[in-house]
This record gives C-alpha cells, structure tokens and sequence, in this order.
C-alpha cells in the first residue's frame, strides 16, 4: 500500500485542487491536510500528472510514500521520473 500526502497552508486550497481532479466538492475547505492510501500504486500517477500541469495554479505540497516512513516531495524535476519510476516498479 502506497500513502499520498497533500498539505497547504491556505484554507480551501486541497479541496479545490481535488475537486478539480476528481470532478466533485470533497467538502475539505478548511483542511490543511489531506491523506489517501492506495492499494494500486499506480494510481498515483494520474494525481501526480495533475499537480504539476496545475502546480502553478495551487499552493499545494504533495508527497507519496511508496515504502513505510520514506517520503518523496513531488516536484517538477522529479514528476516525470517517479512516474515512470512507478510504472517500473509496480508492472501490473
């Protein structure tokens, strides 16, 4: 199981991040954080896709953990190479 992490430090700013990507309110205004764990690794890839096209448009954090207590920041220089990282890693 994989976790990712988003974290703000403006209200408001997960939840219209992730209603932009899911399509539909979550209702999070005021959170500051936000935690999902995934079964499929490789769904990460669509969320992380999405944060950097937009990264420009949020003040968003985003970190995944792919092995237990090691944390990756996601950023544009690394984006591409996770993801493809991911792909490598988890085949199915």
């Amino acid at each position: 199981m994989v976790t990712l992490n988003i974290f703000s430090d403006k209200k408001g700013e997960i939840n219209k991040f992730l209603s932009k990507f899911y399509n539909t309110s979550l209702g999070l205004d005021n959170n500051l954080s936000w935690k999902k764990e995934y079964d499929n690794p490789i769904e990460l890839a669509d969320i992380i896709g999405t944060y950097i096209d937009n990264s420009e448009d949020f003040n968003l954090n985003l970190l995944i953990s792919l092995d237990k207590d090691v944390y990756i920041n996601i950023t544009e220089n690394n984006a591409d190479k996770l993801i493809r990282y991911l792909f490598e890693r988890y085949p199915y």
